[in-house]
């Protein structure tokens, strides 16, 4: 019962944060490594996504009701990265992924630096592509962001998040609930790979998955209330960590 609660209270956290600023998987998949130890990780990672995909979508519902979505960049770049996961899983499994794996905490170290130096850096929304070029973009982005999270993973809600600030001119607000509508699809064709493969355990994942979208709900209104600012300082915290957890996975583990 203990490792029930503790998977739940798990489920929970990683959805309040995966609302705001992506890496709920750096909460839930540990966990679930350390509760099964000896459960095959394929597995683990597919009953993880079953979760994930069910509390990024009541993000995304949150935000649509109360946020002015910016579909218009939301939906190619959905669909892209969406197909994108796919070529990324496909090719995981066909070439080495050390090189990425060494490259990752430096990318975020330049981001954070970024996002630190620009004081004004997503604290306004302030679109600046419309029209075909706004959807080429958002296509771009999709496809560059679905093909790393199917090849590799970590950090794809805060890339997302950086990229739609920065190439888009979007609030942090925005960008986090544009991110969302882009994670379900990505999260989605990974639950397909997994499913298909049998690497789900179906009744764990549910019951994660009504815990993890009681915390995205929480996550999202908290966004929602207290708006950029809040978001901004959430994104370097949890920047911070992937850091951390990138460089250490890389170099020291």
């Amino acid at each position: 019962m203990s490792d029930y609660l503790i998977l739940c209270g798990g489920a929970f956290l990683a959805g309040l944060i995966d609302a705001v600023v992506g890496g709920g998987g750096l909460i839930l998949i540990p966990t679930l490594f350390s509760v099964f130890p000896n459960v095959t990780p394929a597995t683990l990672f597919g009953t993880n996504k079953v979760a994930s995909v069910c509390g990024t979508s009541a993000a995304a519902i949150t935000f649509a009701r109360k946020v002015k979505l910016e579909w218009g960049a939301a939906v190619p770049a959905a669909l892209a990265a969406f197909l994108f996961s796919f070529a990324g899983a496909w090719t995981v499994t066909h070439i080495p992924t050390d090189l990425i794996r060494k490259l990752l905490p430096f990318v975020l170290l330049a981001v954070a630096l970024y996002t630190v130096k620009k004081k004004d850096f997503g604290q306004h929304h302030l679109p600046i592509h419309t029209g075909n070029k706004k959807i080429w973009i958002a296509i771009f982005i999709g496809s560059g962001i679905g093909f790393y999270d199917g090849l590799f993973g970590p950090g794809t809600g805060s890339f997302l998040i950086f990229l739609f600030v920065r190439v888009f001119g979007f609030s942090f607000l925005s960008a986090s609930a544009v991110s969302k509508v882009v994670n379900v699809a990505t999260n989605i064709g990974a639950l397909i790979w997994f499913g298909a493969s049998g690497h789900i355990i179906w009744q764990l994942g549910l019951l994660m998955a009504i815990f993890n979208i009681a915390g995205s709900t929480v996550g999202s209104r908290l966004a929602i209330r207290y708006g950029s600012s809040f978001v901004r300082k959430l994104f370097l915290m949890m920047v911070s960590v992937l850091i951390l957890k990138t460089a250490y996975d890389a170099f020291l583990k």
